[in-house]
């Protein structure tokens, strides 16, 4: 188990992979903790916005929506590769997903189908909404791509991690699909190779 790190050391380790980074207001107090623990972590989420437009993404995954209040993930990843920092703390991300799959993260093991939603998404994963309208067609520039990479890997490294420990929306809540236009597998594979 891992108590989820500091603010400024999740920031130091972003930049320490390379990643251009940009702190929006309040970001490393600006969660919802006063609606349930975040921690003890386990793993990166990784999503897809449904929404085009850098400022108007890194806007909604600040402030929510009336129905589902912000912070919505802890960086926003632009399609310039450029990580936006919007919450740090509980975010309303992960939703509820399945148990088995977090045993499986837990133990860094092949995961078994998301077949339940019992289990509070948001007390235990990091999350990374990338630009990007969800649709099968939008492209993912390849300096998207290896933003996500780097930055799964840079929560991955600190808490000493394997690229097992990062999963899509998903494969963790029944009828999700995010992140659309890649392969979970294929970013595991360059989560590995970046922490190699």
């Amino acid at each position: 188990m891992s108590a989820p790190m500091s603010a400024s050391r999740f920031l130091e380790a972003l930049r320490a992979e390379g990643l251009t980074v940009v702190q929006v207001g309040d970001w490393s107090t600006h969660n919802r903790n006063s609606k349930g623990p975040w921690g003890p972590v386990h793993g990166v989420m990784i999503h897809h916005t449904v929404t085009s437009g850098t400022a108007n993404t890194v806007r909604i995954c600040r402030d929510g929506y009336e129905s589902l209040p912000g912070p919505l993930c802890h960086g926003v990843i632009a399609k310039d590769g450029t990580v936006h920092l919007v919450g740090f703390g509980r975010a309303n991300h992960a939703g509820l997903g399945d148990a088995d799959v977090l045993r499986a993260v837990v133990a860094e093991q092949g995961l078994p189908a998301d077949d339940d939603a019992t289990t509070d998404g948001n007390r235990y994963f990091y999350g990374f909404e990338c630009e990007n309208l969800g649709d099968g067609k939008d492209p993912w520039p390849k300096v998207q791509l290896e933003a996500v990479a780097k930055a799964a890997a840079a929560v991955c490294r600190v808490h000493g991690w394997s690229h097992r420990s990062v999963i899509g929306h998903l494969e963790w809540q029944p009828g999700k699909i995010d992140p659309k236009g890649f392969t979970m597998a294929s970013m595991r594979e360059r989560v590995a190779e970046v922490l190699r």
